[in-house]
């Protein structure tokens, strides 16, 4: 079991939000429940993917206005909004706006790379643009900028009866002590530490180094966690968030148990060798009963290097799934990690 003198000090959990293309409502009003039940359960955050043209997800931060309302306590994340979509400074509004409605509980991720099928959606997204827009780390520090309350245009003052902010408005204090950056390589690690933002590392990382042998998810993960809090003013303080699929099935049923497995074994294939150009690694899926996965992450090297998860729930699972997973997390799995129900 794991060590109880380094006890898990917060735990998350991260959905896609599915739904149904010809009647989306009810998948948008599923993935809100999910959130308040998760504060019910007294998990410390939720999190959100973000997909575009796919029936996930694609406006996150509109969905967590939503759960704004709807919740009082548990903090709100995005995980990750990949900035190649958004305009820096629209975002900076949407996300102090929001962060202000929480009460100080947004904890946006972003991540940096040119939008996925770029040769499909350039038209679309960047019609007179595209050849130079910059989808590199100054896209990330434009938007840094702009959260902290830096001077973004030269002229401030009163036109007739308007007055004009040189700065993003609103301002949210405290909102960019909570960006966070994901990213699966050493490089996107140490340059997260460098510029003083949280990390998040998911269940796929780059497998870097050339020797086969070294082809383990957990040691380069763990490899990343240490890159970045060497080059974080904070250090070892730095704050690093975890990202697994773990599939607890204490309370689930013989149907369940039978359709979990079936689903980690059909995904288990690209966990045993890097997967495509970009040598992307993936991790297995953890599926069993809590105290078999508390053994498993107890070994795990990336585990071993934080202190705070957010779970990644399966993306084609129903609500009851959800439910049945979330709350064996919370009142099974979390306890055997050290980790003790907020609120």
């Amino acid at each position: 079991m794991p060590d109880p003198s380094r006890p898990l000090r917060r735990l998350g959990f991260l959905t896609i939000g599915l739904f149904d293309p010809a009647d989306p409502a009810p998948g948008h009003e599923s993935t809100l429940r999910v959130i308040e039940l998760g504060e019910q359960l007294g998990f410390d955050s939720a999190w959100v993917r973000h997909r575009h043209l796919q029936h996930g997800i694609s406006s996150p931060v509109a969905l967590l206005a939503a759960a704004t309302q709807r919740t009082q306590r548990i903090e709100l994340g995005t995980a990750v909004i990949p900035l190649g979509w958004e305009n820096p400074l629209r975002l900076a509004e949407d996300l102090a706006t929001v962060d202000l409605l929480s009460g100080g509980r947004l904890n946006p991720g972003v991540s940096v790379g040119p939008p996925m099928r770029w040769d499909d959606v350039r038209d679309a997204l960047y019609p007179d643009t595209a050849e130079v827009e910059d989808f590199s780390y100054a896209r990330v520090e434009r938007l840094l900028r702009m959260v902290r309350g830096e001077v973004v245009s030269p002229f401030r003052g009163t036109v007739g009866i308007e007055e004009f902010s040189d700065r993003v408005q609103p301002h949210s204090p405290g909102l960019a002590s909570r960006l966070w950056y994901g990213g699966t390589s050493l490089r996107s690690a140490q340059w997260a530490g460098e510029h003083g933002m949280n990390f998040l590392t998911s269940s796929v990382v780059k497998a870097e180094e050339p020797d086969a042998e070294r082809h383990d998810f957990a040691e380069i993960q763990a490899a990343h966690v240490r890159r970045f809090r060497e080059h974080h003013p904070d250090g070892h303080r730095a704050r690093v968030s975890q990202g697994l699929v773990v599939i607890p099935t204490d309370g689930a049923s013989a149907e369940q148990r039978a359709r979990y497995e079936a689903y980690a074994a059909a995904r288990l294939p690209r966990t045993t060798t890097p997967q495509g150009p970009a040598g992307l690694l993936f991790a297995p899926d953890l599926v069993g009963t809590a105290e078999e996965i508390a053994e498993r992450l107890h070994v795990h090297a990336g585990f071993r290097e934080v202190d705070e998860v957010a779970f990644a729930l399966p993306f084609s699972f129903e609500h009851d799934d959800h439910v049945q997973i979330l709350t064996d997390v919370a009142t099974r799995l979390g306890p055997a990690l050290g980790w003790s129900p907020a609120g």
